[in-house]
């Protein structure tokens, strides 16, 4: 699969939801105190993404 989402630790012992393309970082999420927040996130991420609208600050 080219892209997935992964969960890891930062630094500061957060939990951080992160997307890959193909092994490149696309993005990320904040730190988390919980892997179950984090999972949220991600959740959060597949069901209000496909819609969300794309805005354009380029000022």
């Amino acid at each position: 699969m080219a892209h997935k989402f992964v969960i890891e630790k930062n630094k500061a012992g957060e939990f951080v939801a992160k997307f890959k393309y193909n092994s490149e970082l696309m993005f990320w999420t904040e730190g988390y105190s919980s892997r179950a927040s984090a999972i949220n996130a991600i959740e959060s991420i597949k069901k209000n993404g496909p819609d969300a609208p794309i805005e354009e600050n380029l000022d």
